[in-house]
């Protein structure tokens, strides 16, 4: 039997969980596990296995969540369209690298706003997410890249906040699957005045292996 559970960003807690046996899968137990909480304006973010359109329906539209979510090819046509978006055209807009256990990590981001309507509810950025990894023994660098969309605009969550940590593109496994919150913040009245929003911590999801 293995475990999904919801855990906090900020904290660390874990703050709900459920068994997932053979009778069931993780994602008919998506929904379970996040119906008690309190999501109000957080930030829900979870593996490519959870990249359903049901789940960011009941996010968005009755848990008042936000989300991101890594974008596989167990969504061919959400993919698809992902990665046709005009990459090339769009900057690297936040940088990261990484040494520890025997190796370098290289991360870079780019986020492009699609007006158009992406294949999935909410939808309305999509991001590159690229991690270039060398192996301390053999010197060798792979690329590896990775993508994901949020329901997010672009003045609430900028390139800087939505640098993910290595967990987000596969860099460690927990060995179940994770649906992390953390506050974003609440929005902002069409009559105020447009203000910076405070950072919310990154994503932390682990990924799918089958659609990798």
């Amino acid at each position: 039997m293995t475990t999904l559970a919801a855990f906090d960003h900020g904290s660390s807690l874990v703050l709900a969980q459920t068994g997932v046996d053979g009778k069931t899968n993780e994602i008919t137990c998506f929904r379970p596990v996040l119906e008690r909480l309190d999501l109000d304006d957080r930030v829900v973010t979870a593996d490519a296995l959870h990249t359903q359109r049901e789940h960011a329906t009941f996010l968005i539209e009755q848990k008042r969540a936000h989300y991101v979510l890594i974008v596989k090819k167990n969504q061919p046509s959400l993919y698809a369209q992902v990665k046709r978006l005009s990459w090339k055209l769009i900057p690297i807009q936040h940088r990261e690298r990484d040494r520890g256990h025997g190796r370098e990590e290289r991360r870079t981001l780019k986020v492009i706003t699609v007006t158009t309507g992406l294949l999935f509810p909410h939808a309305v950025q999509a991001m590159q997410i690229k991690r270039q990894v060398r192996d301390g023994k053999t010197g060798r660098w792979r690329t590896v890249t990775v993508y994901a969309i949020t329901d997010l605009p672009a003045w609430q969550a900028p390139p800087t906040e939505l640098a993910p940590r290595s967990a987000a593109t596969g860099a460690s496994r927990t060995g179940f699957t994770t649906s992390a919150t953390s506050h974003t913040p609440k929005t902002t009245a069409r009559s105020a005045p447009a203000t910076r929003p405070a950072p919310w911590p990154p994503c932390a999801t682990s990924p799918s292996a089958p659609y990798a």
